[in-house]
């Protein structure tokens, strides 16, 4: 998995490579659909067997049982109390489901998976050192892998509230209408071939996801987080399938209650010249009401970051967030907004006086 092409191509930082050298220029002809972005460092994990999607579906938060070959999904595994543990991206061929994962997550979900087999006709694989991700928002010139007779393409469900989901955000347009994002599944052997197209850097990729409001496991979520925080019921929950690890917690904050945390847009001051980093602190005042998520220059919109901050806090006002010494002025774009939850509207019910 080291032997990656793209490290060799002209400007290229990092590895896989963050940029090629002209970051606004990259993420033109990504967001054009015109480049692809090198992703072979991701895990692929594969389930194989007649009782897999059935499996997996009693698992996780989406309904996943009767996925075509060909259809992507997305879901995720929670923990018994709801908290967010994998983000799962899903594509099945009609012989395997594939399991296109961080890859931080892989030895873990794939040491859980294993415990859970039983007695179902399943059997888990990493398929990780055999093929890589490469991601676009077009259609590039790239043969997908098709072991089975199916190309290996997966379609980021972001792009529309999907059946059984349910979207927070009250935004008339949500810019996920021009994330037309996904994820091409290759042979490790013919990643040369694939690195001749136009490309992009992960931080270009890093800009429209969050100009997309697309949250992202191993940035947004930490060890509290459930999905109504992150909008996420919108792509990768099915709030009417049945029981599922954490389902509870679901239903009960979905009908009930709400959210303790939401996530924001915040499109930041760039006076400063300092972009923030994944944990600086959001103030309110004096007051710190959550921490930076994930943050990028933008071509279009500029210093951009999504942040998670309390429910509770003003939709209206202005921010700061704290970066290494500087203090930079940060305006909310809502996306979950405060209301989130409580969609039984269940009315309360007068407490009975006793009588004599």
């Amino acid at each position: 998995m080291n032997n990656d092409p793209f490290t060799s191509l002209a400007g290229a930082v990092g590895t896989p490579p963050e940029h090629y050298g002209n970051l606004f220029g990259e993420q033109q002809r990504l967001a054009a659909g015109d480049a692809i972005v090198d992703l072979s460092d991701r895990a692929v994990l594969t389930v194989v067997g007649e009782d897999r999607l059935t499996w997996l579906d009693s698992l996780t938060s989406q309904s996943i049982a009767k996925l075509a070959p060909g259809e992507s999904a997305e879901t995720l595994l929670l923990d018994p109390t709801g908290r967010l543990e994998y983000d799962i991206r899903l594509l099945d061929d009609g012989v395997a489901t594939w399991l296109l994962l961080e890859a931080a997550e892989a030895e873990g979900l794939h040491a859980w998976l294993s415990r859970m087999v039983f007695m179902l006709r399943v059997e888990v694989a990493d398929r990780s050192a055999d093929f890589a991700t490469i991601g676009t928002l077009g259609q590039p010139a790239i043969t997908a892998a098709a072991p089975n007779g199916v190309a290996l393409v997966w379609r980021d469900p972001w792009l529309s509230v999907q059946s059984g989901g349910h979207q927070y955000s009250l935004a008339t347009e949500h810019p996920s209408v021009d994330w037309t994002y996904s994820e091409v599944l290759v042979e490790r052997s013919e990643l040369v071939a694939a690195a001749v197209l136009p490309v992009a850097g992960t931080l270009a990729l890093e800009a429209l996801r969050i100009a997309a409001w697309r949250p992202r496991l191993a940035t947004e979520a930490d060890d509290r987080t459930i999905p109504h925080e992150l909008d996420w019921l919108r792509s990768a929950v099915h709030l009417t399938k049945g029981c599922y690890r954490g389902q509870e917690t679901v239903a009960k904050v979905h009908n009930l209650g709400h959210p303790p945390r939401r996530l924001v847009l915040l499109h930041l001051d760039g006076s400063e010249g300092v972009l923030p980093k994944h944990g600086d602190a959001v103030l309110a005042g004096e007051t710190e009401v959550g921490q930076v998520t994930s943050a990028a220059l933008h071509y279009e919109l500029g210093p951009i970051a999504l942040a998670v901050i309390k429910r509770g806090v003003d939709p209206e006002i202005d921010l700061v967030v704290k970066a290494d010494d500087a203090a930079i002025a940060a305006a909310q774009e809502v996306i979950v907004p405060p209301s989130a939850g409580a969609e039984a509207d269940i009315p309360r019910l007068p407490r009975l006086r006793a009588t004599s």
